[in-house]
């Protein structure tokens, strides 16, 4: 079974450190370079090279044990002069990448000392810059600048065509299985989608699509959107109707946790029709033990495994 996930962000995250318990699947991650605040954007403005903290994320829920490695790559040191606010596993790409002279052979010498399991594949190897146009005809330029105008994104871009990585493209073509999410909707997830040649690509695969939904909305991004509005972005933004699977939480929130979010200006996500041209799987998806609300990545998994098992 091969599966391809697509996002950025911890929400890729939570999905991977699920499937890669998955015996005898070929797991693929996609993800977006378009990050540009924090350190990850002071290093790729500095030493220009793509954006580098979802990959470390990512790497580190791939990777088969909790080592003191692991623990070193999310190291963040204090301060904000020099390395201050630098994550330590960002600088050690960035080394690398100065090293190797190559982005992608960076990631697979870390991912080799991580025992990954699994493949991490940047969107592109350009550095890039997101754009978002919203409801009132404004642009907003940068990743981290969009949630922070708080109006209805019509629709993100790039201000050039930005060319994918190639082996993105393949394990998009050869998937049996496409995912999408969890994460921020516009700017984790849609960064991906944008890009001509992986559009082109998703488009036209044959696999499952699944789309894993948010459980609470994010200010700036989602506010107050259904279900349905979150995949009719999604279709928006491939320029047609791809999703087959929709993977929803219905799993209640307590009222504690809910009000703490309200705080947030972000609200549970619900569905608002009851027909779909796709398939609905409702399911109790969530960890709450630590009072806040996260996906549980065994839940996860299991859903996506039994969707996988299903002949249609």
């Amino acid at each position: 079974m091969k599966i391809t996930v697509i996002g950025g962000g911890h929400g890729l995250s939570v999905i991977l450190r699920g499937l890669k318990h998955w015996e005898n699947a070929d797991v693929r991650a996609i993800v977006t370079v378009a990050d540009d605040g924090g350190s990850t954007g002071r290093l790729r403005e500095k030493y220009k090279m793509p954006a580098m903290g979802d990959i470390r994320n990512v790497m580190l829920a791939m990777g088969e044990d909790e080592s003191l490695f692991s623990t070193l790559m999310n190291y963040r040191f204090d301060g904000f002069d020099d390395v201050g606010g630098h994550n330590l596993g960002n600088l050690i790409l960035t080394a690398l990448t100065q090293i190797t002279g190559n982005f992608n052979e960076a990631i697979a010498s870390i991912c080799k000392v991580l025992n990954v399991r699994g493949e991490i594949i940047p969107a592109t190897n350009e550095i890039v810059t997101l754009y978002a146009l919203m409801d009132d005809g404004v642009v907003v330029r940068g990743e981290h600048n969009i949630p922070e105008y708080h109006h209805y994104i019509k629709k993100v871009f790039y201000d050039h065509d930005v060319k994918a990585n190639a082996r993105a493209i393949e394990v998009i073509q050869d998937a049996d299985i496409i995912i999408f999410g969890i994460g921020s909707l516009y700017t984790s997830i849609m960064p991906n989608l944008i890009i001509e040649e992986l559009r082109q690509a998703i488009c036209h695969s044959k696999a499952k699509k699944i789309y894993v939904c948010n459980a609470m909305s994010q200010s700036g991004e989602t506010e107050n959107f259904s279900v349905e509005q979150h995949i009719d972005a999604l279709h928006q933004h491939l320029g047609q109707k791809s999703i087959t699977h929709v993977l929803v939480n219905t799993q209640a929130i307590p009222e504690d946790i809910l009000r703490k979010y309200e705080g947030e200006h972000s609200h549970a996500i619900v569905m608002s029709e009851e027909e779909h041209e796709y398939t609905v799987i409702s399911k109790e998806l969530l960890d709450l033990s630590a009072g806040n609300v996260r996906h549980d990545p065994q839940l996860i998994y299991q859903e996506i495994k039994n969707i996988a098992e299903v002949e249609e």
